[in-house]
């Protein structure tokens, strides 16, 4: 298995795409709990781990191709998609473009129609990462993303994920936060062309991917479904798997397909 990507378990086909700043890693709580109903790809998306580094811009289409490449590579004609924060962006606009390709999509943490103040808040932090200290930047982002109650009991999975964004090549981080950054109308244009069934989740005290957000995602789209777990911030993966993970088994397993008809 390459430092890139990791595919583990069986079943049907499952594919996870990681956040903004973070890498394949992030699923190492999930992807246990899924693995004896799935079989799990999880990889780096451009400008992350050891992901191919993004030249210039970050365009949307190019993390589609990305995604296009992984599932030939595996060997597989569709899947269901996974997308957490800008991974949902992205398996958002993959499932529009290539519809045919994805089965079930899951949109976890994932921006939707930001406010005028939140789009001003998200480009405030753009702009101060250009020049703060990686290190205190990095704090801010894990007070926001975890609840008080994880940092406390789980130091050294929070640890883990402050060495990732410390270590994250500045230019390649800032080309694909910009394009989360401006990214909140991606899904507003894709939902009406996203024809297969969506789960759509979030944490009830993440400010940055609100209930708000997914509630009316979840509208948006022609066969969309929300939940709302209370008392989580932005990182369901690695603080609520075992919710996550039912919550996938409910939604993608043959029963779960019925029961949501």
């Amino acid at each position: 298995m390459s430092r890139q990507r990791q595919r583990s378990g069986r079943g049907q086909p499952l594919v996870l795409l990681h956040g903004v700043g973070l890498d394949h890693t992030l699923w190492d709580d999930l992807a246990p709990l899924l693995e004896a109903d799935f079989d799990v790809l999880r990889y780096d998306l451009l400008g992350h781990g050891a992901g191919p580094a993004i030249e210039g811009l970050a365009h949307m289409p190019d993390f589609v191709a990305q995604l296009d490449a992984e599932l030939d590579q595996a060997g597989w004609s569709g899947a269901h998609v996974l997308g957490y924060s800008m991974g949902g962006l992205i398996a958002g606009a993959y499932a529009a473009a290539r519809p045919q390709r994805v089965k079930r999509l899951i949109l976890l943490s994932t921006v939707f129609q930001r406010t005028a103040d939140e789009a001003q808040a998200v480009m405030a932090r753009l702009a101060a990462a250009a020049t703060q200290d990686v290190q205190a930047a990095a704090a801010i982002s894990l007070q926001r993303w975890f609840t008080p109650g994880f940092q406390a009991a789980r130091p050294e999975r929070v640890a883990s994920i402050e060495r990732r964004l410390v270590q994250n090549d500045r230019a390649n981080f800032l080309a694909a936060y910009r394009l989360f950054a401006e990214g909140d109308q991606v899904l507003a244009n894709a939902a009406p062309d996203i024809a297969c069934p969506a789960l759509v989740m979030t944490g009830g005290e993440d400010v940055g991917s609100t209930p708000r957000m997914t509630r009316g995602l979840a509208r948006a789209l022609p066969d969309g479904r929300a939940r709302v777990i209370d008392g989580q911030r932005h990182m369901l993966p690695v603080e609520a798997p075992a919710i996550v993970a039912s919550a996938l088994q409910a939604f993608l397993l043959p029963q779960g397909a019925e029961l949501s008809a």
